[in-house]
């Protein structure tokens, strides 16, 4: 058994502990709850998975310094699938209609539930298929990839219907 001396000694331990996670979602507070919003399309839900992913995170089996806040960002994408549970099958969109206030993030909103998903991990989060695998079960590898290229398509669509759009003032939308 070690004394506290020996302990002491060696220096802090190469894992995260509760307090680190704390640091890392207080730092990365707009990150992370911008995930989450974009994962769940909703501010309730957003919120909830938030706080789901801190508390996991905390609670977690220890993951060293170096990892935790991709640990972080797991927590909550782990959170919104089992909150939402995407399916390629869903056929209504995000919350296009109650977001406004930003062109890119409500064209990833009004994507379906899947396909947000698919958009987020894999393009934002830069995961790649065999990582989504986990946490998107219900799909094979080829749903998937084509959930990410119509959402990347969609996006473009609506990205290039908005940009040809006029302003009140007369000038042109741009989306930068």
């Amino acid at each position: 058994m070690l004394s506290t001396k020996q302990v002491a000694e060696q220096g802090s331990t190469p894992y995260a502990s509760g307090a680190n996670f704390c640091r890392i979602f207080e730092e990365d507070m707009n990150g992370l709850y911008l995930l989450s919003f974009l994962l769940t399309a909703d501010r309730e839900k957003a919120e909830q998975c938030f706080v789901s992913g801190l508390e996991e995170s905390v609670d977690a089996s220890p993951v060293f310094k170096e990892w935790a806040r991709s640990w972080a960002r797991r927590a909550i994408i782990q959170n919104a699938v089992r909150l939402l549970n995407p399916r390629p099958s869903e056929g209504n969109g995000g919350a296009s209609s109650s977001f406004t206030g930003n062109e890119r993030l409500a064209a990833i909103l009004e994507l379906r539930p899947f396909e947000r998903f698919a958009y987020v991990m894999s393009v934002l989060e830069r995961y790649s298929d065999q990582d989504c695998s986990p946490a998107l079960l219900a799909a094979g590898r080829g749903r998937r990839s084509n959930s990410r290229l119509q959402a990347n398509r969609k996006r473009e669509a609506i990205r290039s219907l908005r940009s040809t759009t006029r302003c009140r003032f007369g000038r042109r939308a741009s989306i930068t």
